[in-house]
């Protein structure tokens, strides 16, 4: 079925403001067509959340003034506890509300790191499979996190898993790679070559509380990295020299306290996405995310919403998050009318900086789970 959406269009890897329209068929974008339109609509790629940890879900807020070991570090961190005593089916209900909330609010696809080895990953497949679409609805209805009463956007089509399981090879088999802890942590190697065998992404973090850990991990040569925030400068120049993709979650650094990431740093070398990490932090909404990185570094506001959108697929291994024909459709469409952005006079920069769940018109997304490129 052909559907058109007009608008002022965020257009190609260049993120292009350009009026026109969109041509959507079978989940894939047909064309991309410039001209006059009367519609004050604003039609952007859906966001790519690069980094997520949806099971915790199950306890948002906890933790006040733990550090971060305190709060996530493997075996008995807080949120190692409480995902043990949840039940699998406690956790997918939790992990349900937030991936309804993020497709609600413009998340067409995420990487999420899953705990609970296999079981976890069959988990967060009992969560999605809760959401998944049965037609065009309104979602998100009452206050959307942003102190939205009423906000009720319509939403169609299905968010994009890229899941990574963690903790033992029976995760990695289950799912599409591994999102390894740490080197700290444990030895990865054994997962690393089983990981590369199998032809799946091998993801770790590094560099989140110090940089003691980021030699180990790139040693690995990991498909991408998640923090970097206190890399040394060195680690940063072989990173970018080793091409390797940073994904990065500034809110979450500035609430377990370890820093700010160097994201003009990071741009500079290499390409970065952005992540909301752990959803007992911090809300799984990439327009807080997008706001809080562009005030935080100072980059041009294209550049950050590349983090979110062509870069973020890119390290995700997506053929999504950019409006140009042959792209899966995974769209974002905004009210360019809304009191909060009738009037602005740089599209991009007010997606990135002021645009939040309330403006948000229509998620449309494909139907189903597309085979990744």
């Amino acid at each position: 079925m052909e559907r058109q959406l007009e608008g002022t269009v965020i257009r190609g890897e260049s993120l292009e403001p350009v009026e026109g329209r969109v041509v959507v068929s079978d989940g894939r974008i047909e064309a991309v067509e410039a001209g006059p339109t009367d519609s004050t609509d604003v039609i952007c790629p859906a966001f790519v959340n690069a980094h997520t940890h949806l099971g915790d879900s199950i306890a948002k807020e906890a933790g006040e003034g733990l550090s971060l070991d305190e709060l996530v570090a493997p075996p008995d961190g807080l949120k190692h506890r409480l995902l043990r005593a949840a039940s699998r089916e406690e956790t997918a209900a939790a992990m349900a509300r937030s991936l309804r909330f993020m497709r609600a609010t413009g998340t067409g696809a995420f990487v999420e790191f899953r705990e609970g080895g296999a079981e976890g990953v069959e988990t967060i497949r009992d969560a999605l499979a809760a959401v998944a679409d049965r037609g065009s609805s309104g979602n998100g209805s009452g206050d959307g996190g942003d102190g939205d009463a009423g906000w009720s956007p319509a939403v169609e089509g299905d968010l994009r898993p890229v899941i990574l399981g963690r903790e033992t090879a029976d995760a990695m088999r289950a799912s599409d790679g591994f999102g390894a802890s740490g080197a700290r942590d444990a030895d990865f190697a054994e997962l690393r070559a089983a990981t590369r065998e199998a032809g799946k992404t091998f993801g770790i973090h590094a560099g989140e509380r110090d940089p003691d850990d980021v030699d180990a991990a790139l040693a690995l040569e990991p498909d991408f990295l998640v923090h970097m925030t206190n890399a040394t400068t060195g680690q940063l120049d072989r990173t970018g020299e080793a091409g390797l993709p940073v994904v990065c979650c500034p809110r979450s650094n500035l609430v377990t306290d370890v820093g700010v990431p160097p994201l003009a740093a990071l741009a500079e070398r290499t390409t970065v996405a952005l992540g909301t990490d752990n959803a007992m932090l911090d809300s799984p909404s990439m327009f807080r995310e997008l706001e809080f990185a562009a005030k935080l570094s100072g980059l041009p506001a294209a550049d950050v919403l590349r983090m979110a959108t062509v870069d973020a697929a890119a390290v995700a291994g997506l053929d999504c998050g950019a409006i140009e024909p042959g792209r899966e459709a995974r769209l974002l469409v905004l009210d360019g009318d809304s009191d909060n952005l009738a009037g602005v006079r740089d599209v991009v920069r007010a997606i990135v900086r002021r645009a939040g769940a309330s403006d948000v018109r229509r998620v449309l997304l494909p139907r189903g789970e597309p085979t990744r490129d």
